[in-house]
């Protein structure tokens, strides 16, 4: 037998001939055969234990280098469309930069799709190796979210996710030192076979019962980024406060800004004058100057494909998630009281019926003369002002309130969507526990400030369709006729009526509203009404907005927030030549893509504010169970029926499997289910007296016992162990025909 090479002879050899590392290689050049290969396998085993090298798919490699052949997982595309890649190989300490090195009939690749590569080291500044595709694996792993129960084998993981009942096994060589009832992040592994599904645990976030988890959850559960890469927070470190040099002064204007008493940021100033000239009589000249995000951000820097990747930021009652860092949100971007801030403004002159006659856009540098809440400037024009608003009454507030006044005629003649669903507000106390759940107050300044907003954005959307410069519109188109078809029967159900074959407008929705107005159906129509809508979205083509019955419409108000007010910025800025920070080549390129990106961050923020909602609610009412709520119900499924409760404003399930024994139709169409046998009808509006069964504040999920409708008591709903029995309709009936035979 060949004497067997030394371990570090090994090492030295897989390194220098990464592409035949498999054992039977490593035998050959070595001439090692019969009983040797046995002692070869144990040098190896021991190699690996202490860390030389590794192994994958049966290949042997350098500890920390990356084998020849490699799964992959490929990069969203830089700047300049160049795809990069990451290794999925563990034990690889700094992820090195990989160019994906495309050939003619490869197929596409996009961001999260994984690939099997052949690499090859290059050692060059902007990346370490190329890889050329073998195949393509498909996209990025399932993820997982749950809380990790440890066992004999390893564990299992309970997702978070409202209504799934799938547990993920887990090894125990994948649960990174997870304890039991702990909060994890895990993604699939391996092929499913028999049994449970198989997860690795890739990050491990804590107590999911603690204060403040909720939030947490929603964030990992939906991907949102957030902690900024160092790049990032560099760029951000170094920016400063801007001069004069290139703006028009506007410090001597009273612009002061309205926004809620907890604001995290402050990015639109608002102020209304009188108009003096004598040609419109009853006039006002209206100010709305907004941060000037686009001298910080600048097309292609680090902080532009972060913000652009983040799309807008995401607020939940106990934290923010930011699109951009907070030294430029909160301080150097905000309008902060008294400071010098770069701005881009806009004054417009209205008539009395608040018709906008004109409008001129600049590049200022305004100062705050106040940081204000809604609620101080509410009490201050109601005729309680504190020692800060009651010298701004006269001067400031009154001409504000004036030319809202103006705005609300004009909004009375274009009509738009007056839908009337009030928000409710979660209440945390100092640990981060629910302390109350009421209504969202809506003020008169609520109102003013937002009709200021808008008229604002349809300057800068007529601005730039002047300029014929491209820009991105928000976009809400009508509703669907299928939708419409739904709501007329909705509608007709509650004896009122929605106009038929006629384009239709705003206007017939509000009148439809007005019908349901103070009526035992004004809910069940609001909601209807909401669910019929179609969602807005961000687009390079205008599309109008069908909801605020707008023809020309794009968000310029709130670019420390959205991305897409941030593009707008800077078609203005290139569009007037106000500097070279504007609208570059690559953003002009990509607007549609950066469009639907934006749209879908902004739908995956709604989804996590929603569930955090939804966790906080259930972790407020757990202490409640067996406790009776009046609802009204605000959805209708083949599963069951969803109530909105009165007190909170919380949504439960009402599994159809509780209602008894009685089989139910579903209905589609008018959204009801009609029991067979009593005939009783149940829809979206009803109002309900249920019972809670159970609360679950790691899946934000309540399930219900249904009572009464519309003050009529149902029978309760049978139960054998504690558990829901399921309807079987068959077997009822069968039984019943047996018992007719014996009597």
């Amino acid at each position: 037998m060949k004497t067997l090479p030394s371990k570090d002879e090994i090492r030295q050899w897989i390194s220098e001939n990464p592409g035949l590392s498999a054992k039977r290689d490593i035998a050959k050049a070595f001439g090692i055969k019969g009983d040797g290969r046995i002692e070869l396998k144990r040098l190896l085993r021991e190699l690996e234990g202490e860390g030389v090298v590794e192994k994958t798919a049966r290949r042997f490699h350098e500890k920390g280098v990356l084998p020849p052949v490699a799964v992959l997982q490929v990069l969203p595309p830089d700047r300049a469309g160049d795809l990069y890649a990451r290794p999925l190989e563990e034990g690889v300490d700094d992820s090195p930069r990989i160019l994906i090195i495309a050939k003619k009939g490869d197929p596409a690749l996009g961001g999260g799709d994984r690939i099997l590569a052949r690499l090859a080291k290059v050692d060059l500044d902007d990346y370490v190796y190329e890889a050329r595709l073998i195949r393509k694996l498909g996209s990025n792993p399932t993820k997982v979210l749950g809380v990790f129960r440890s066992n004999a084998e390893g564990g299992r993981i309970q997702p978070v996710d409202k209504g799934s009942d799938k547990e993920w096994r887990v090894s125990p060589d994948m649960t990174m030192g997870a304890r039991d009832g702990e909060l994890v992040e895990a993604e699939a592994v391996g092929a499913r076979r028999l049994g449970l599904p198989a997860a690795r645990i890739v990050a491990r976030l804590g107590d999911p019962a603690g204060p403040r988890a909720a939030s947490l959850i929603a964030i990992h559960q939906h991907g949102i980024p957030d902690s900024f890469p160092d790049a990032v927070i560099a760029e951000a470190d170094a920016a400063a406060p801007v001069g004069l040099k290139g703006r028009e002064d506007l410090r001597d204007l009273a612009l002061l800004t309205i926004d809620p008493a907890d604001a995290r940021d402050r990015d639109d100033a608002v102020l209304a004058e009188v108009d003096p000239d004598p040609g419109n009589p009853g006039g006002f000249i209206l100010w709305v100057a907004i941060a000037d995000v686009a001298h910080y951000v600048t097309p292609g820097s680090a902080l532009d494909r972060e913000a652009r990747k983040r799309g807008n930021s995401t607020y939940f009652p106990d934290r923010v998630v930011p699109m951009l860092p907070d030294i430029l949100s909160g301080d150097l971007c905000s309008l902060h009281e008294g400071v010098d801030r770069a701005c881009l403004a806009v004054r417009m002159v209205i008539g009395a019926d608040g018709a906008k006659r004109s409008h001129r856009f600049l590049r200022g540098l305004m100062r705050s003369v106040a940081s204000l809440s809604y609620e101080r400037v509410q009490a201050a024009v109601d005729g309680t002002p504190d020692d800060v608003t009651g010298p701004l009454v006269a001067s400031v507030l009154t001409p504000l309130y004036g030319a809202y006044a103006a705005l609300m005629r004009a909004r009375e003649v274009r009509q738009p969507l007056e839908l009337d669903l009030p928000e409710r507000k979660i209440v945390l106390d100092e640990q981060g526990r629910v302390a109350s759940v009421a209504f969202k107050e809506r003020l008169e300044a609520h109102r003013l400030i937002e009709e200021f907003m808008v008229l604002a954005n349809v300057a800068a959307a007529e601005e730039l369709i002047r300029l014929k410069r491209p820009l991105l519109f928000r976009v809400h188109e009508e509703p669907s006729p299928l939708k419409l078809d739904s709501l007329r029967e909705v509608a007709e159900g509650a004896g009122m009526t929605l106009a038929k074959g006629q384009v239709l407008k705003t206007q017939h929705l509000n009148r439809l509203l007005s019908q349901a107005q103070g009526t035992e159906f004004d809910e069940l129509i609001n909601i209807s009404t909401l669910r019929s809508m179609t969602q807005a979205y961000y687009h390079p083509e205008n599309f109008g907005h069908f909801g605020l019955a707008l023809r020309n419409y794009a968000h310029f108000t709130s670019p420390i927030r959205r991305y897409s007010d941030l593009i707008v910025h800077r078609a203005l800025i290139a569009g007037h030549g106000w500097g070279q920070d504007g609208l570059s080549a690559w953003d002009i390129e990509n607007l549609e893509e950066t469009g639907k990106l934006i749209s879908d961050a902004e739908r995956r923020s709604m989804a996590a504010e929603r569930d955090t909602n939804d966790r906080y609610l259930a972790a407020y009412l757990a202490d409640r169970v067996g406790a009776e709520f009046s609802g009204r119900i605000s959805g209708v499924q083949r599963f069951g029926l969803f109530i909105r409760l009165d007190e909170t404003g919380a949504d439960g399930l009402i599994p159809i499997r509780s209602l008894g024994r009685e089989f139910f139709h579903y209905d589609e169409g008018s959204q009801t289910l009609m029991g067979a046998e009593t005939g009783l009808t149940l829809c979206i509006g009803q109002k309900v007296m249920v019972r809670l069964a159970e609360a679950v504040p790691v899946t934000g999920g309540l399930l219900l016992d249904l009572l009464s409708v519309e003050g009529a008591t149902l029978r309760p709903p049978r139960r054998a162990g504690g558990k829901y029995q399921p309807r079987r309709p068959a077997q009822a009936a069968a039984k019943r025909r047996v018992v007719r035979k014996r009597k």
